[in-house]
């Protein structure tokens, strides 16, 4: 398994170089430029020529391709010309924000998904796989901020359960941050959940027609016992392909979802990035989310040589 694991991480490594050479080539090829946002209104072409020699951008893209590769490589993503922040240290502030909450938002869609997933393919034809599939086939329907500002409406104004915006960090327990998470955590499973039940319920409705689970079922085992023990582990690989999309597509979703309820996140450094044409502290945000969603795959791929130990000798 570790070398098979070991055999990923070479995979990834010219991906990710890859990666920042396109998001510098990208921010190179935006019509934000860094030295009028800083000068401000009318300025003159003395003062965006001595901005842009403080900043660098006078210098050959190569050079400063490489010199800001160099620093990356360090952990060095240079210092905001925005808010006057090292770009790592309020990254590394907001990225465990985020990561919690897609944690939790991974949670919910798990449940929903297996839930959903799983009794519908037990009940394969009749009114409850139906019901099952017409839920799926509803939340499918309801994009992030959607399911969003329905649950502020329904949990927050009418019922106040939960509280509309704001944000408690894990370190000030876990009854306040649960508080504080729960709604926007929802919003970001709705989706991957209902995706996670067609999954669930196609592979189980598959491997539960599989020769060996008539012979389990003609051996006397209870269904519970068959679902747990023999057809989820091989029900499982699809499921996780599909688990490790939804994965990457919730960051995105966070993006929306903690502007709307006020969370200090990935996802709003990364709007008001945009907003104040931030491109250094943009970069930064790219290369760490592609990092994330490098270490999602790399995970996606071992727990393949998990359920399936031939494929860690290709």
């Amino acid at each position: 398994m570790i070398s098979f694991i070991g055999k990923r991480l070479l995979l990834a490594v010219p991906t990710i170089v890859l990666v920042t050479f396109l998001v510098f080539l990208l921010m190179e090829l935006s019509p934000t430029d860094p030295a009028a946002t800083l000068a401000g209104d009318n300025p003159t072409p003395e003062r965006l020529a001595e901005i842009r020699a403080a900043l660098g951008l006078d210098r050959p893209f190569w050079e400063r391709y490489l010199d800001w590769g160099a620093a990356a490589l360090h952990g060095d993503f240079g210092v905001s010309p925005i808010t006057h922040q090292a770009v790592t240290s309020d990254l590394m502030f907001r990225l465990p924000i985020t990561v919690s909450l897609v944690v939790l938002a991974l949670f919910f869609a798990v449940v929903m998904g297996v839930v959903l997933g799983t009794v519908a393919a037990l009940n394969r034809g009749g009114a409850v796989d139906w019901a099952m599939n017409a839920i799926a086939n509803i939340l499918l329907a309801v994009p992030p901020f959607v399911a969003a500002i329905l649950l502020v409406l329904f949990f927050a104004i009418l019922s106040p359960a939960f509280p509309a915006t704001g944000y408690a960090t894990l370190s000030d327990g876990i009854g306040p941050w649960l508080q504080f998470s729960t709604l926007p955590a929802l919003s970001l499973a709705t989706i991957p959940g209902a995706l996670l039940a067609r999954q669930v319920r196609s592979a189980l409705v598959d491997t539960l027609e599989e020769d060996y689970i008539r012979t389990a079922r003609a051996k006397g085992l209870r269904r519970g016992a068959i679902v747990a023990k023999h057809a989820a582990k091989n029900a499982a690989p699809p499921v996780v392909t599909v688990l490790g999309l939804v994965l990457t597509s919730m960051i995105g979703g966070a993006v929306v979802v903690e502007k709307i309820f006020a969370i200090p996140g990935l996802g709003s450094v990364s709007v008001d990035s945009v907003l104040n044409g931030d491109l250094v502290t943009l970069q930064g945000l790219i290369v760490v989310v592609a990092l994330v969603v490098t270490a999602v795959n790399l995970a996606v791929d071992a727990s393949y040589g998990y359920f399936n130990p031939r494929l860690r000798a290709r």
